[in-house]
């Protein structure tokens, strides 16, 4: 007897719907993943606003919905908005599998994903927007949000073991959550060769006595950009030898973005390069002595495993999912958020001694050799979908490729 799933008979693809909220998200951050969902057996669906990543997304073979009403920014008549479309979407679409990224798609698609009665409802915590030092009002509205959300889903998928305790706390059933880590292309980040390296250098222009300190990151004062700034203004005169290089795109879509006309007041002020979004970012990488991100808020940074892997000490601040990249002294040196100086000592440190960086630097290799690899992400998702699919009595690909 033929089974129909959907309108469709068995032995069909599985449709699985990712959703985020920028295209720049489904393509830098997600697109390997959704290639091998795909590779996996899965028609594979990205939806999030519609932007200039979307042509990369489709020459890869994946499709993209457009979400007009998609915005990193709170809006709450948008935001009303997006939960309908998403719902006519999922309608319209009858995916097998929803999979939803925070924040905003995870509020508002999960009930829309559940009460269009999508079989399977999966969300990804790339960090809860609120964490325990932030303010009782933020935490009550960004937990209150994730524990009726959560109501729809069969599946948490946390990259930070610090964000399980806290839906434990909300008391999200233990048999949904999943801690999956994050991952990177380990073949694609990794040390540069010694010829490579003064190759790379000479394209940013580097003397070989100058340490370049590196930082990629939506641009974006959540980023620790101001602190970067300071850091950079207070070393200028006692490190001349420090030159300060930023990757990453201008985000007009978020209400603490820097502007074009920030970047160069900050550039003629504290002697930062702004080199703006690459597509090569891992030549970025293997130009630079150390890297730092001095972030407010994190999940678990993909930049700061891209760093590790390439080779570089790091600089990061002591927040949540940074310190899963970084031990202190080790691989790097965590430092207090939202302190300038407290980053232009660890920099300075770093700076003045090449042995330390060294060292450090050949740790952090090793740790992202044996922590950071994409491919357990992949297969932990895959895993985590047909174990479910299997649950609700519907096909799954029994295996990858």
């Amino acid at each position: 007897m033929v089974r129909e799933v959907g309108g469709r008979r068995s032995g069909y693809r599985p449709r699985l719907i990712h959703v985020a909220t920028v295209d720049m998200s489904l393509d830098l951050l997600m697109r390997p993943q959704l290639m091998a969902f795909a590779d996996a057996g899965y028609e594979v669906v990205g939806a999030s606003a519609p932007g200039p990543h979307v042509a990369v997304l489709e020459s890869a073979g994946i499709r993209h919905v457009a979400l007009a009403n998609a915005t990193r920014a709170m809006d709450p008549r948008r935001d009303l908005a997006l939960a309908r479309d998403l719902y006519r979407l999922f309608r319209a679409e009858r995916p097998d599998i929803v999979h939803l990224h925070n924040p905003k798609p995870g509020w508002f698609g999960r009930p829309a994903a559940g009460l269009a009665k999508v079989p399977v409802v999966v969300n990804t915590v790339h960090g809860l927007y609120a964490t325990p030092e932030d303010g009782l009002a933020r935490r009550a509205v960004v937990y209150g949000l994730e524990r009726v959300a959560a109501a729809f889903s069969d599946a948490e998928l946390l990259q930070s073991e610090e964000d399980v305790a806290v839906l434990r706390r909300l008391r999200i059933p233990a048999d949904r959550i999943e801690v999956l880590g994050n991952g990177i292309d380990l073949g694609r980040f990794t040390p540069p060769t010694p010829a490579e390296r003064v190759g790379l250098r000479a394209e940013l222009g580097l003397a070989d006595e100058e340490v370049a300190v590196g930082v990629v990151a939506r641009l974006v004062w959540e980023k620790g950009l101001a602190e970067v700034i300071e850091a950079a203004s207070l070393l200028r005169e006692s490190h001349p030898n420090l030159r300060w290089f930023v990757v990453g795109p201008v985000d007009a879509d978020k209400a603490d973005g820097l502007s074009e006309a920030d970047l160069d007041r900050v550039a003629a002020t504290s002697g930062i390069t702004f080199l703006g979004e690459r597509a090569d970012v891992e030549r970025f990488y293997r130009a630079l002595d150390l890297y730092v991100l001095a972030s407010h808020r994190e999940g678990f940074p993909r930049s700061a495993m891209e760093a590790a892997a390439s080779g570089l000490p790091l600089v990061v601040t002591d927040i949540r999912g940074c310190r899963q990249v970084v031990d202190h002294g080790v691989n790097g040196l965590l430092v207090t958020p939202r302190d300038g100086r407290a980053l232009a000592a660890a920099v300075a440190r770093l700076g003045d001694d090449a042995a330390l960086r060294d060292r450090m630097g050949k740790s952090s290799s090793e740790r992202a050799g044996r922590d950071f690899d994409q491919q357990r992400v992949i297969d932990t998702t895959l895993a985590t979908y047909r174990r479910l699919l299997r649950a609700r009595g519907l096909d799954a690909p029994s295996q990858r490729g």
